[in-house]
């Protein structure tokens, strides 16, 4: 493997990103929300760069983008590599999006050598992998898994509007998602590359890890009712301040998502009413995100968090309604793919290190439909949902060249 090789891969593949990167509904930052015109721009972006790598592609029912580059056997089950295009507010450049790309380039290989591999290699560029706009669960992968919650239609973003009339007004359709579920054996191996979202790999020098697991999550609602009062004329001890409770609550989550190494709690939103600066706090709303490993550990951290915040509001005479909008079960890597990518990391003459990822992916989805496996990449600081998001091209060159080999040994060729 030539040092050239690398660079050219790399090169390849920033060049997409950057792309895609140009789709924004907000100007002078990367904001890229499922169903928004700045998706829907990106996904006809991916689908033009799939068709010039030689794929047949199409944007789908739930707004994914798929492509398929044919094997020597049309009936074989494919080898599919994913992840998303859809962002966080103000984000960084590479998240999902590296391992759309990361699956362009395979396909271009590919196609530049006149190389057909036993099976059909898909890519697939997922909108809703973040879940930002709508109450959500990686729906347009479990479009795809067959799992897609019909309840998610009627969900609504913060400006009230529905999924299903954001979905029709992108050119999707409702009535069709059912019909995407792909059948169980359809698909021989879900593989993933994405930036690690983390230091480990930096610290260590290292270019690229091996996910082991994904880390289950809970998400959830909160909402605070007290009541709203003069600030200078309510005795402090006559208030029913909601945000002097949330800000009990607050603490005490980051006390119980501290107690092991392997959880994380997270109050993520705050949001304040009527929010002046002389009147005591009359609702709040919150969210809560907690993360584990462990199944078992993580619903039991979330059901101490709830009895705590049950017992602050009902000691301070504030109302408290919990709605809970997402549960991700903790998800192991495949061991044949796992090993696959392992092999190839090993192959460019580096170590296959092995690691958790406490982030979400849709290969949590996909899991149901096919063993899934994931590559991480070194990023700068381990920063990620932010614009200083940063790898080098370099390091996108070795994520491309082990998926390369990664999809070779997994079709059998």
């Amino acid at each position: 493997m030539a040092v050239n090789d690398i660079a050219a891969l790399g090169a390849r593949a920033m060049a997409h990103v950057e792309a895609i990167a140009r789709h924004t509904d907000v100007a002078g930052q990367i904001t890229r929300l499922y169903l928004s015109p700045a998706h829907r721009r990106a996904a006809e972006t991916v689908r033009a760069l799939m068709e010039q790598a030689g794929m047949a592609a199409f944007i789908d029912a739930a707004g994914s983008v798929q492509g398929r580059y044919e094997g020597a056997d049309p009936s074989a089950p494919s080898v599919m590599i994913g992840s998303h295009i859809d962002s966080v507010v103000d984000a960084g450049r590479y998240d999902g999006v590296l391992g759309v790309v990361a699956g362009l380039v395979v396909v271009e290989e590919l196609a530049r050598a006149g190389r057909r591999l036993p099976c059909a290699v898909e890519v697939v560029a997922f909108g809703d992998e973040e879940n930002v706009r709508f109450p959500t669960n990686l729906s347009t992968a479990y479009a795809l898994s067959g799992a897609y919650d019909p309840r998610w239609l009627e969900g609504t973003d913060r400006d009230g509007v529905r999924l299903a009339d954001a979905l029709a007004d992108f050119g999707g359709d409702a009535a069709a998602i059912s019909k995407l579920a792909r059948s169980r054996g359809s698909v021989r191996a879900y593989l993933e590359a994405h930036i690690e979202q983390g230091p480990v790999l930096e610290a260590e020098g290292l270019p690229l890890g091996v996910v082991s697991a994904i880390a289950g999550i809970t998400r959830a609602r909160v909402a605070l009712r007290g009541e709203a009062g003069h600030a200078g004329t309510v005795p402090m001890p006559m208030r029913r301040d909601a945000l002097a409770a949330a800000a009990e609550m607050i603490a005490l989550v980051e006390r119980i998502g501290s107690r092991r190494e392997d959880t994380v709690a997270t109050i993520g939103v705050c949001e304040v009413s009527p929010g002046a600066v002389n009147v005591i706090a009359g609702g709040v709303n919150l969210t809560l995100d907690a993360r584990s490993p462990d199944d078992a550990v993580r619903r039991a951290m979330v059901a101490e968090i709830r009895t705590v915040m049950d017992a602050i509001a009902a000691r301070r005479g504030v109302g408290l309604t919990w709605q809970t909008t997402m549960e991700s079960p903790a998800t192991p890597m495949a061991p044949e793919v796992a090993d696959a990518f392992a092999a190839s990391v090993e192959d460019l003459g580096l170590p296959a290190r092995r690691l958790l990822s406490g982030a979400g992916h849709d290969a949590v989805a996909m899991a149901r439909l096919a063993p899934v496996g994931m590559l991480f990449v070194r990023c700068k600081g381990g920063i990620s949902h932010n614009p200083a998001e940063s790898i080098t091209a370099e390091d996108a060159g070795y994520c491309v060249r082990a998926m390369i080999e990664a999809v070779t040994r997994l079709a059998g060729a």
